[in-house]
């Protein structure tokens, strides 16, 4: 602890910054796959499959709702204490992520979050936001 200030401690972590692209936003998919495969989370096990899903969603929209030119958005994978916390952040400080109900072919994609997500936020940062969700692993189903 330095100054009053508390560190958090994680078990493991991967994070990389991604361009505003699709491009970007599929290759921060596979890598979260790919980690989570890496951690003992197969790709096709429960754990993996979810946040796999939470990450395509939440880089999507850093991509579509979040990009400013020239500017990356960044992924942060982590566990601890049975925990998958999965953070995407971008610059974008007036576009705040919220539910609503869908119109046509678009806008099911934080719905999706909130019913996989154990638990999901949207946190302050300078400059921009970072959009969270933590699933809790169970030793019995992995999730």
């Amino acid at each position: 602890m330095k100054s009053g200030i508390s560190t958090r401690e994680f078990a493991r972590e991967f994070a990389m910054r991604f361009t505003s692209t699709p491009r970007g936003a599929r290759l921060a998919r596979r890598l979260v796959s790919h980690r989570l495969d890496e951690w003992g989370h197969p790709y096709a096990g429960p754990a993996n499959e979810t946040l796999t899903l939470i990450a395509a969603e939440l880089a999507a929209n850093a991509v579509r709702h979040g990009h400013v030119s020239g500017r990356d958005f960044h992924l942060r994978l982590t566990e601890s204490a049975g925990t998958l916390r999965l953070e995407v952040s971008d610059t974008r400080t007036e576009r705040l992520p919220e539910l609503h109900v869908p119109q046509g072919e678009s806008g099911r994609g934080l719905l999706l979050v909130e019913a996989l997500a154990d638990k999901w936020g949207v946190t302050p940062r300078q400059p921009g936001k970072s959009v969270w969700a933590e699933v809790w692993l169970s030793p019995a189903t992995e999730r």
